[in-house]
Order: structure tokens, then sequence, then C-alpha cells
């Protein structure tokens, strides 16, 4: 309980400050990039530090790492909470995801120290990995009606007495797990984290500053050979960051995409589909929030059934059929504009609900069932790190899908209005927020735009979420035929009277020789 209690507290974050992203446009003064920094900001430190995360917990105890980001993520909360400025929201954002990043690995490894029975280990799993993805749509679900209530700070505030209590059960509940040497790979630390930094703000910075902007173009150059140089030197290490060994076997190599992709196009939609909701459609923070009841109607259903779908067919089938939902609801939203009523694409929740309550509890069994427990929290640290990396990449790559055909769409209806060019990047922050104060819905920079204005600036934005949402979901269909070949055949739980595929035999230091 204590570690499902933790997990679901470090998925909400993920999501919850979604609905929070208009009231702080308008409060803080920023527009679409600094709000996506916002995002990012935790996502790129906890998946820049979530294999570090797994290395320290073996190396210093399992528990005793889990219980230290604990802390730390609670206190970044409340830094969070108290932030007066974009600068120091975004700080107090990269804290809470260096806590996320510590207690993270350690949750799912200490899962498969405490429960050795394969099928209680399933179960287990499968608890864990519903909470996890339950955490992901309970957050818009909550943070509407918080924001509207008590602001946006109330997002973070939220955390707080829920860390401090999980710390309490902690150390009353959790088995001390004893440390093994190991060395932490500080040089892929600083190759990883600084490759995907680069990335990422190429990729954000991209649409807004131009493709060819000097700084843009560095960022990505540098992201291409820090990231080649990181890969390059985990497969020459005795201790690697990342064990580029578990990508060799098929079955795990498919259950990593899986995670990859499924986050990757769905943290992408749940970052925008809340400014198009309350900045388009004209919803309360708490009409949006309420709005995601039927995905997470759909994920709380689906996450015991996926659990049964995998003791008894193997992972396949369950991932593969969730990866082809979460594709056929993402790509239905392209069916809707402006002036759309929600009866009409709420079956696209549903789809996306059932989607990922299917794909999240398959690929942490088949990830553990396919190594040896000395390697489970390195298993652990890199199903996480992907599926986090897919979030942060996803958010990075259908945001800059979005912003490149917003303001491409902005300038040709701006330019029918006789508007020049340079007025684009102004009406496209207000459409975010930038330049209100009142923090009230309907007010601040983007209700003082001309009639005329204001509908060039929701239609262009609309043509942006289309044109993101369709990329996210082909990129989803494409996984779910690979998926259904990579995880073939499937791998069957090992039960008392049938025989499993065997697990992969340990990492050792073989390459030393």
């Amino acid at each position: 309980m204590t570690l499902c209690v933790t997990m679901f507290m470090s998925m909400l974050d993920n999501v919850i400050v979604n609905n929070a992203l208009p009231r702080i446009g308008q409060d803080l003064g920023t527009g679409i990039s600094g709000l996506q920094w916002v995002v990012e900001g935790y996502s790129l430190v906890y998946a820049g530090l979530l294999l570090t995360g797994g290395a320290l917990g073996d190396r210093y105890g399992r528990t005793r790492v889990f219980r230290l980001g604990l802390a730390l993520f609670t206190l970044g909360s409340a830094c969070a909470a108290l932030a007066g400025t974009i600068g120091v929201l975004i700080a107090a954002r990269m804290l809470q995801g260096v806590g996320a990043a510590l207690l993270t690995p350690g949750s799912l490894a200490i899962l498969g120290h405490v429960f050795t029975d394969q099928r209680e280990r399933a179960r287990a799993i499968g608890l864990w990995s519903g909470v996890s993805a339950l955490g992901l749509s309970v957050g818009p679900v909550v943070g509407g009606p918080m924001v509207e209530a008590f602001g946006w700070a109330s997002v973070f505030w939220i955390n707080v007495p829920i860390g401090v209590g999980g710390l309490l059960l902690a150390g009353r509940v959790l088995p001390a797990i004893a440390p093994r040497e190991r060395r932490v790979d500080l040089a892929g630390l600083a190759l990883s984290a600084a490759g995907l930094g680069a990335l990422v703000y190429a990729l954000i910075e991209g649409p807004a500053r131009g493709w060819t902007d000097t700084r843009v173009l560095v960022c990505a150059v540098a992201a291409a050979v820090l990231l080649v140089a990181f890969v390059l030197l985990e497969l020459r290490v005795a201790e690697p960051m990342l064990e580029l060994r578990l990508f060799r076997d098929r079955v795990l190599g498919g259950a990593m995409l899986s995670g990859f992709v499924v986050s990757f196009g769905m943290f992408g939609a749940l970052f925008f589909l809340p400014l198009l909701m309350q900045d388009v459609l004209g919803w309360s923070p708490s009409a949006a929030g309420y709005a995601g009841l039927p995905m997470t109607a759909m994920i709380v259903l689906a996450a015991p059934l996926s659990q049964r779908l995998t003791t008894r067919y193997g992972p396949r089938l369950p991932v593969a059929l969730g990866l082809t939902l979460c594709a056929f609801g993402l790509g239905g939203l392209a069916l809707y504009g402006g002036q759309a009523r929600y009866p009409e694409y709420l079956w696209t929740l549903f789809a996306m609900g059932l989607g990922m309550g299917l794909t999240f509890t398959p690929v942490s069994i088949a990830v553990l069932q396919r190594v040896e427990p000395p390697q489970a929290g390195m298993a652990s640290a890199t199903i996480n790190t992907l599926r986090e990396l897919g979030g942060v990449v996803g958010v990075a790559v259908l945001g800059a899908v979005l912003t490149y055909r917003l303001n491409g769409a902005l300038t040709e209806n701006l330019g029918r209005l006789g508007i020049p060019p340079g007025a684009v990047g102004p009406a496209a922050d207000a459409l975010a927020g930038a330049g209100g104060g009142s923090g009230v819905q309907g007010s601040g920079a983007a209700a003082e735009l001309p009639g005329p204005v204001r509908a060039a600036v929701e239609g262009a934005f609309v043509e942006g979420v289309h044109l993101a949402v369709l990329c996210g979901a082909g990129v989803l269909a494409v996984t779910a035929l690979l998926v259904t070949v990579l995880l073939r055949p499937a791998v069957r739980p090992a039960v008392p009277d049938q025989g499993g595929e065997p697990a992969l035999a340990p990492l050792t230091d073989a390459r030393r020789g």
C-alpha cells in the first residue's frame, strides 16, 4: 500500500499540473513555451536520473534511496506551491523530478523482493501498475476543481501531506534490502542528462525561434553527439547505467518500446487538451477536469483485466490491443473542431482510457519476468525511464508539431485580416494566458483580443492540435504492429504445472575480458 500510494503521487504529479497551466500562464505571465517547460522541467529530470536512481538503490539500499526520493519530492512540491515566478516554479519542478527518479525504481524493485511467488508478484505488479496508470488519469479530474477553488498552487500542496504520511509509513513497514557493491556511472549520467536536455530544448524552442536559429541548431547537434556518446559508453563500461543487452531480447524490447510510445502519445495529448478545452472551448478548469472521468473509469476497469489477460495469454494480446485503442482514440480527436460538443468526442476518451489501462500492467510484468532478481532494479529503472522519456519526447515533439502548425495557420489567418506577421507570436501566447493577470476564466490577454483575431488564433490552435494528435496516433498504430511481431510467441508466466520462457541469464561483467 505504501509503495502504491507514493507511486500514485508521483504519477499524479505528471499530469495534475496540466489543468493548472492556463491559470499559471495568466498569473506568472508566460506563453506556450514557458508552460511546456513547467511540464518538461519535471519530466526531463525524472527521465534523466531514473537510471541513476536505480543504480543508487542497488549500491546504498533500495529502501533508503526510496525514502530520500520521497523526501525530496515532498520538498519540491512545497517549493513549487510557493513559487512566485516561472523560473522558480520550473526549478521546483526539477527538484520534484529528482525525488521521483530516486523513489520510482525502488518502488517496483521492492515489490519484486517482497513477492517471490510468480502469481502473487503478477497480482502485486498489476495493482502497482494500475495505481500508477490511475494517477495519470485522475490528475486532470482532481486538478481542475482544485485550481478553480484554491488556485494553481493547490495542485502542488496536495503532495505535501501525502509525502509526509508516506515517509512515516515507509519507516515502519518497508523491508530493509541489503545494498550490493556497484559503481555509479557518473559519465553516463552526465552524457544522458546533457543530451536529453539539449534535445528537449531544441524541440521546445525550435518552433518559436525557428529551426535555423543558431541556438536551436547547436542544441540539436549537441544532443545527437552526446546521446551517441552515451550509447557507445554504455556498451563499453563494466557496470553501465543502461544495460543495452536488455534491448537485444525481443520480448523486453517490445515491452519497453510499448511503454515509451504509450507515454509519448498520451502525455502529449494530456498537455494540450486542457488548453484546448479551457481557452478554445471556454470550459472552466473544473469542467475540463471532470471531462476526464470516462478515461479514469476505463483505466480502473482495464487494469485488473489486463493483469488477468497477461497471466493467461502473455503480454502480446493486451499490449497490442491497448496500443491500437490509444491510436484509435487519439486520432479520433482530429474529427472535432472548436465547436465540438462533449458527447460527440466522448468515445475517444473511453478508447484512450481502455488502451492505457490494458498496456501499463503487462509491460511491467513482461520486463520483470525476463530478468533475474539481481537485475530487477536496473530493469525497473529502465522501463520507467523509457515511459517517462516517452512523455518528455511526446510533449516536446507533439508540442513542436502543434506550435509549427499553429504559427503557420495563424500567419495565414492574420494575413487575411491585414495584420503583420510580427503579431503572430504575441497572439499565440495570448491564447495560453501570457499577459493576463486576473486568473478568471475567459479573461486575460486572450479575452482582450478583437473578435476576428481571437477567432483566427483559436482556429489555428485547433489545426495544430489536429495535426499533433494525428502524428501521435500514427506512431501508436505503427508500434502496435511492431509489438505484435516482437512479442510472438507470447511469454507466459511460470506456474507450478507449466514452464514459462526462461528469464535472461544474470548480466555479468564478461565485457571485462
